[in-house]
């Protein structure tokens, strides 16, 4: 008896093994720059190539060059009136041309019955996708993610060869948009009766505390009609702990078509939110008779939302407005290339700030961003376009739209739309098809291609043309009409349109460089000073944006608005407004937190308003000012206390306290506008509502750099050759005070089972190259990365500097 259920579970598992096969293509690749005839052919000699590892990103590499894609534009979503010379617009890194991938391709038990897909997670740009030398298929936008069945050009055997040919134009993009296979390619093997790519579709129609009712609709692919006969699905649902909680079995009838349907109970579903980010599995078995015929396993969360009229969002029955972040797809020093602890550690850093969504401007996300946020607790916006039939740049998204736009949403629908975190879609930013004439009718016939491929979820668009998207009727047609720096408009466009709720789908702007401050301290738009730099005051915008405190009062006074995605949570490569014609200048200045992830001043300002579950008391400016003796200072706290008292050098420059009928800054910071700068110590402390002293800060004035101190935000890493730690390397004086001024170069080295890949020190003007294992501090800090190898052990990063005690930090990998 137990032999006979031992051969059992063995010929399930084996069965199971066959059933389906995926492959992450990563390694192995050859790659070149450049434009090669004959590269597809299978015998062509690709030995001089470089041997690289995926996702890559070609550009990344640099160099830096002011004249790689210089743009004359004018840019009319801010307000230029005449075209000017652009040379850091896309960040000034090498990503125009043509590149070749090639590699071998194994396909482990394929033959007779079997089907082989290549599934790909993004490729930048106008891929060319090639098995054993002939054309696959083709798919031009490099954000999104697509497949092609490549069974008909395999030959039996492992002597098969993939080649991909990708072409980045000129004058193509506003931001740097990477180049290369920067997201991961797949090769899935499984039986030729299967469920698809992106197969199924779940659904939760039904919730109550007691039970949720589950819906899954299941494709199925099969050669024939026949070969769908006799078809069953049985599907278990099991929770984060792996217990089954549900389970359906269902024959596939004649009447079904191609698809099963099935109708699964939950009982006391956990709900998933941002505060608790509950997921369930569904595995699917596909059985042709006895025979398991494929395996697919969808994994989902039970919750529900509501947009409902004067009352705005609620999730889960519980009123709240989305506390959200714009993010563009690079990850700074890493370019664009995908990695998951990259990823990770950027919504940590946002989720200490207190948020709880994020905007995928202005495109598809990679597929890892949208399982961290379905795991770690965010509410996705997912947007598809920045352009639509009208072009923004020469050789934009418009050159495809009429061919590939509905093919480009489909798949962006169908890869993302069992995901929990996905709240809501955007079909496009600021397209200034809004002032076109029948662009209401393209706004239309785009959010009904989203609504028939999920009705489950509204669809919205940044909208930056107010007035042309109301007369036009733009704004009316969308489930939420989304606004770009409008809040001193808000009341009147919600008079004008039905829906009876709006979003900030995009707000401040405010340009600021960490740790940098400029005098005097005033309010400014389009402000430029000879360093390149912005005042981390946090009062600088640009000229069509706003202070976050400007956002904030309508959030708080308009019971209609449904939250804001404030431009940007990191800063990016590429679009160095208010510098974008001042070269060197290359990467953003609107990021929450720099290029290198650091948090700026503005992350506290956004922290003491969004992160309810620990309270913010944050100082600035930093107080190291030799030659400003005497000289006004100003002081802010940004704190969720309502009230504080600042100290300087023990004397009290008095309490302040947060006014509900100031300006909006008075409203949300404790400022003391009159301080005169003496070297020594400031401290504030903190008052809560009944005047009790609650918490206190304080800020040193540093002498000379004496030594290195580093912090790892990991110590413990993965040995899987794509774990990070991110350390940072501050410049001190002898007391432990950080230098805000230093500027040292410092030189990385790490030895044992890790890799120096990257360093960044957030300077939006610094040309120095990321993956150089030597950066000068910018305002006393700098970033390192240290990569983890495939091999466990340990690894140590030590940090060197001429002229200071060097530190060492030690790193664990498992």
């Amino acid at each position: 008896m137990l032999f006979g259920a031992l051969l059992m579970l063995l010929t399930t598992q084996l069965a199971s093994a066959q059933a389906r096969q995926e492959y992450v293509l990563d390694t192995n690749w050859k790659f070149t720059k450049g434009d090669v005839p004959d590269a597809a052919r299978p015998n062509f000699n690709d030995k001089s190539w470089q041997t690289v590892t995926l996702p890559h990103d070609w550009a990344i590499y640099g160099p830096f060059d002011g004249n790689n894609d210089l743009q004359a534009v004018k840019i009319e979503q801010n307000n230029e009136q005449k075209a000017t010379l652009k040379a850091g617009r896309t960040g000034g890194l090498p990503f125009i041309g043509t590149g070749w991938y090639r590699r071998p391709l194994a396909v482990p038990g394929f033959g007779a019955g079997k089907r082989a897909v290549l599934l790909f997670d993004g490729a930048m740009s106008n891929a060319h996708v090639f098995v054993n030398g002939r054309e696959v298929g083709s798919w031009p936008y490099g954000y999104n993610s697509f497949f092609f069945d490549i069974t008909s050009f395999l030959e039996p055997g492992s002597n098969n060869t993939l080649a991909v040919r990708l072409q980045n134009q000129p004058e193509a993009s506003r931001w740097y948009p990477g180049a290369g296979l920067y997201r991961n390619v797949h090769l899935i093997v499984t039986n030729d009766v299967h469920i698809p790519v992106w197969g199924t579709y779940l659904t939760t129609p039904e919730i109550t505390a007691d039970y949720a009712k589950v819906k899954l609709r299941t494709k199925v692919e099969a050669p024939t009609r026949t070969g769908s006969a006799n078809l069953r699905l049985q599907t278990e649902i099991r929770d984060a702990a792996g217990q089954v909680v549900a389970t359906a079995s269902t024959p596939l009838l004649a009447t079904d078509g191609q698809e099963f349907e099935q109708n699964l109970v939950v009982k006391s579903p956990k709900l998933w939110s941002p505060e608790t980010p509950a997921l369930y599995t569904a595995h699917s078995r596909l059985f042709a008779g006895e025979e398991l015929r494929d395996e697919y396993t969808t994994r989902f969360g039970i919750r529900s939302f509501r947009f409902e009229p004067t009352k705005g969002f609620s999730l889960n029955g519980q009123p709240r407005q989305f506390k959200g972040v714009c993010n563009h797809h690079d990850l700074g020093p890493l370019g664009a290339a995908i990695n998951v602890a990259a990823l990770r550690r950027q919504l940590t850093l946002l989720k200490e700030m207190g948020c709880d969504a994020i905007r995928t401007s202005h495109n598809m996300p990679a597929p890892e961003l949208v399982s961290l946020c379905d795991e770690m607790g965010f509410m996705l916006m997912v947007e598809s376009f920045d352009e639509w039939k009208t072009p923004k740049v020469k050789n934009g998204y418009s050159q495809y739209f009429d061919q590939w736009a509905e093919k480009d949403l489909v798949n962006m629908v169908h890869r993302d739309r069992n995901h929990p975190s996905v709240i809501m879609w955007s079909i496009g930013n600021e397209v200034p098809d809004q002032s076109m004439p029948g662009g209401n009718k393209l706004a239309k016939q785009l959010q009904d291609i989203v609504h028939r491929e999920d009705p489950t979820r509204p669809v919205t668009a940044g909208m930056d043309r107010i007035d042309d998207a109301i007369k036009n009727n733009f704004a009316s047609v969308l489930d939420i009409p989304g606004f770009n720096y409008k809040p001193h408009r808000y009341e009147e466009a919600y008079s004008k349109l039905p829906q009876g709720f709006l979003l900030g789908s995009e707000t401040a702007s405010t340009v600021s460089s960490r740790g940098v401050y400029k005098f005097p301290v005033v309010k400014a738009k389009d402000k430029k000073y000879p360093d390149n730099q912005s005042s981390s005051y946090d009062l600088e915008v640009c000229n069509w944006s706003q202070t976050p405190d400007e956002e904030f009062v309508k959030q708080d006074d308009l019971p209609y608005m449904l939250g804001e995605f404030v431009w940007t949570g990191f800063d990016y490569l590429g679009e160095p407004t208010p510098y974008d014609e001042s070269w060197p200048s290359h990467s953003s200045y609107f990021g929450i937190l720099d290029l290198a992830g650091m948090p700026k001043d503005r992350f506290y300002l956004y922290r003491a308003r969004w992160n309810s579950v620990s309270p913010t008391l944050h100082l600035l400016p930093h107080w190291t000012w030799p030659g400003r003796e005497g000289q006004i200072t100003p002081v802010y706290c940004y704190t969720s206390y309502p009230s504080a008292e600042l100290f300087v050098n023990g004397k009290s420059q008095g309490r302040q306290t947060k006014s509900t009928t100031g300006t909006p800054q008075e409203r949300y910071r404790l400022m003391w506008n009159d301080v005169k700068y003496e070297p020594g110590t400031i401290k504030v402390v903190a008052y809560d509502a009944q005047g009790k002293a609650v918490g206190e800060e304080e800020v040193k004035t540093a002498g000379k750099p004496h030594h290195i101190k580093l912090v790892a935000d990991r110590t413990t890493l993965t040995a899987n050759g794509q774990d990070l730690a991110y350390v940072t390397a501050r410049v001190e004086d002898a007391q432990g005070n950080l230098c805000p001024e230093a500027t040292n170069e410092l030189q990385f080295a790490v030895s044992g089972a890790g890799r120096f890949r990257a360093a960044a020190n957030g300077n939006a003007a610094s040309l120095e190259l990321f993956h150089v294992p030597r950066m000068k501090a910018f305002q006393g800090q700098v970033v390192a990365i240290v990569q983890t190898t495939d091999k466990a052990g340990p690894a140590q990063l030590k940090v060197t500097g001429k002229g200071l005690k060097s530190a060492v930090v030690s790193l664990t990998t498992k």
